[in-house]
């Protein structure tokens, strides 16, 4: 998770430039909904791109998880979207629906169990 953290906070910065650019250069104002929603698209994009595209983050790659699909072949931009929003909702829980992969009998967290996705140990 810090690796994708540090590759998404780097790709936050950078598109963050375009709103303050078109703001004349200015701060944006602090609690600006549109910019938040607009930051919080950036994350789905992030993230949504690589699980749809070989279902590897970089951080993933690094410790060799893969996420796949229990329906399909592949990871689709619905299933991406659902995964991203059970996420969000998992830790402002306070991380319940990411721990609850230790506390289930199926071994899933909220999102993959809401996305029907799961992880798996790539053997390279």
């Amino acid at each position: 998770m810090i690796y994708d953290f540090l590759l998404l906070l780097s790709a936050l910065l950078f598109a963050a430039i375009i709103p303050v650019a078109l703001n004349g250069g200015e701060a944006i104002t602090p609690g600006n909904v549109f910019f938040l929603l607009y930051l919080l698209s950036v994350c789905f994009l992030f993230y949504g791109w690589f699980w749809t595209h070989g279902g590897q983050t970089l951080g993933m790659r690094a410790w060799k998880i893969k996420l796949i699909s229990s329906t399909s072949p592949t990871i689709s931009w619905k299933q991406a979207a659902v995964r991203f929003i059970f996420g969000l909702i998992s830790w402002l829980c306070l991380g319940l629906g990411f721990w609850w992969q230790w506390l289930s009998k199926n071994k899933q967290s909220w999102y993959n169990q809401a996305a029907k996705t799961q992880l798996v140990f790539v053997k390279e």
